[in-house]
């Protein structure tokens, strides 16, 4: 299997970016060493060096297993969870129902 070249959008490669350095410092913080995260993880210190640059080729599992190891993997839950623009797209899609023909008295 060769690397792929992933193209992000600017804006995704900066989250990236900002997600691997927060991996970076929660991990500095605490005080566990590059090498006890890969073991942990099962992955190897480069690519630990990897997910810590945000780089895009590197696979979301990978991003997840490396935030289990380090007890933040719950974070993930609340990706798309308050989703306020879907929502208003969902809501101004949704046809107002006509109401039923009143019955015919007898």
């Amino acid at each position: 299997m060769g690397n792929k070249s992933i193209m992000l959008m600017p804006s995704a490669t900066k989250v990236l970016k900002t997600l691997g350095e927060n991996i970076r410092l929660a991990r500095l913080r605490r005080k566990i060493s590059a090498e006890q995260v890969s073991e942990r993880a099962g992955i190897s210190r480069s690519t630990l060096w990897q997910v810590e640059k945000g780089a895009p080729s590197v696979a979301m599992g990978t991003y997840c297993q490396v935030l289990f190891v380090l007890g933040l993997e719950k974070g993930l839950l609340q990706v798309a969870e308050d989703d306020v623009l879907g929502r208003k797209l969902q809501d101004a899609g949704l046809a107002v129902k006509e109401r039923a023909p009143k019955k015919k008295s007898k």
